[in-house]
């Protein structure tokens, strides 16, 4: 009789092995010939895959750490739960080298899934501390430059899409880069473990063909000392569903709402753990960033929403107003970020979105964080302050003075926002001026907008040109309203 796991192949395919019909994509792909064929196939493929793991582990004479992949989904948890298991069947001496586990926040995430990964995450370190495992739990996150609320609220970024899609290095390759590129400095190189598969599609089957070291288990990645192991890449989604549902967690619990999630979601996917270009994004699937305009439709919210979770209806509706306004020719500037703040504008030119939009983007996006928090619990945060302090500063640098987010903020929650003392400092600079130009309003932004280039060279560290740029600014002033006083 085959044994899996050290079980024998009759409890292995017990009757709980039927719970994996209540995953609404695997019914359909489920028959009585498919169960059968699962369950032979899987009780030859995981003794394989272990011993290929242990061997790998122990035998491996580079003493590299392992950083594996995990997103919390179905496919980067049963890599996780391979591997810790593996370990499990080797004593403890030899448990030598040390293995990541990183997580990648955007920030942007669902939050049911958000605090899902969270209760995870915190079991995860306690059981690898108890039973003496070389694993530490790692969370990685974009710096707040590059957060999607102050590039999309602070700069006015229009809301990503196929051919802009300017998310996705920022929040997702840029903070697991840099975990990795630390790692690889401490010990020379890094092996990462990801849960892709062959089956997922035919780009990823090509990458990973494309990347492999003939004859090895390993195939190399696009980060210098760094290698991809994959040893799921032969296993099939019905299989991970078997898995999951047959072998609970080495870190305790079972997978049942790791299940309802992808049942209530009605999805067959999740986002994976990006770590360059060719990794797939969350395509079809949608098991990721709740504002992720990419797709026309977000399948698993609106699964969610009918099954009950109705609290998330506000994320969708400013879900669906970001998408909408990227496409109104009067929600985006006429010129770009980029270009001088003189420039006549252009009807033929995209630019960011207005400082009015922008204003309703936070507006929208506050109003739901305290709909949300006043339902399900403080601890559910859409925006940081410090997001919410860098975007004012933005608001500022694009002379942006009216409205501020503290006003925003201190409307819907009936409290002031704490800002820091230079945002202060530019706030009664800008009531100083106004009250200085009370009886020509217009030239506040005049000055304003010379100041900003006045503080743009000198930032540049180069001045040369300044003069010319400050008078071609005034001619331009001067030129509008020559023609506004004619029309009038």
């Amino acid at each position: 009789m085959n044994r899996i796991d050290g079980e024998t192949e009759n409890h292995f395919i017990g009757p709980n092995l039927y719970r994996i019909f209540a995953c609404k994509k695997c019914i359909s792909s489920f028959n009585s010939s498919t169960f059968a064929n699962t369950i032979t196939v899987m009780s030859l493929k995981l003794p394989f895959i272990e011993a290929e793991i242990i061997d790998q582990y122990l035998y491996d004479e580079n003493p590299r750490p392992w950083i594996i992949g995990f997103s919390g989904g179905k496919d980067s948890t049963m890599l996780l739960q391979v591997v810790w298991r593996a370990l499990m069947k080797i004593p403890p001496e030899t448990r030598n080298r040390r293995i990541y586990i990183v997580c990648n926040d955007t920030l942007v995430e669902n939050p049911k899934i958000v605090a899902f990964i969270n209760r995870t995450l915190t079991l995860l370190q306690k059981s690898a501390t108890q039973q003496g495992m070389p694993i530490s739990v790692h969370r990685t996150t974009p710096r707040l430059e590059d957060t999607f609320w102050v590039n999309l609220i602070g700069k006015g970024y229009p809301a990503p899409t196929n051919s802009f899609r300017w998310c996705t290095e920022r929040l997702k390759i840029n903070p697991t880069t840099r975990f990795i590129q630390e790692k690889i400095s401490e010990a020379g190189e890094a092996v990462i473990l990801l849960g892709t598969r062959t089956e997922e599609s035919q780009n990823r089957a090509r990458s990973m063909k494309r990347h492999e070291l003939k004859g090895q288990r390993l195939r190399k990645h696009m980060l210098p000392n760094a290698f991809v192991y994959a040893p799921l890449h032969d296993i099939t989604t019905n299989e991970v569903w078997q898995y999951l549902m047959q072998v609970d967690p080495p870190w305790g619990g079972k997978h049942k709402e790791l299940q309802t999630l992808y049942r209530n979601a009605n999805t067959d996917g999740d986002c994976p753990l990006v770590i360059d270009e060719t990794t797939p994004s969350c395509g079809q699937s949608r098991f990721g960033c709740w504002v992720c305009t990419v797709v026309s439709r977000d399948k698993s919210m609106e699964g969610l929403v009918m099954n009950g979770d109705d609290w998330i209806e506000p994320l969708m509706e400013l879900r669906n107003k970001i998408l909408v306004e990227r496409s109104n020719r009067d929600s985006r500037e006429k010129r770009r970020r980029v270009e001088s703040v003189y420039k006549d504008d252009d009807e033929n030119t995209w630019g960011p979105y207005t400082p009015k939009i922008r204003a309703e983007f936070l507006t929208m996006l506050l109003e739901a964080q305290k709909e949300i928090q006043d339902s399900q619990g403080d601890m559910m945060e859409l925006i940081t302050h410090q997001e919410l302090v860098a975007i004012q500063l933005t608001w500022f640098r694009d002379s942006v003075f009216s409205p501020k987010v503290a006003d925003i903020y201190s409307r819907i929650y009936n409290t002031n926002l704490d800002m820091p003392k230079h945002i202060e400092k530019l706030h009664r600079e800008e009531e100083l001026l106004r009250n200085v130009c009370s009886g020509q309003p217009e030239h506040v932004k005049l000055i304003q907008e010379m100041l900003i280039l006045q503080r743009n060279r000198t930032l540049l560290l180069n001045k040369r040109g300044l003069q010319q740029e400050l008078e071609k600014r005034l001619e331009h002033f001067l030129a509008r309203r020559i023609k506004n006083t004619v029309h009038a």
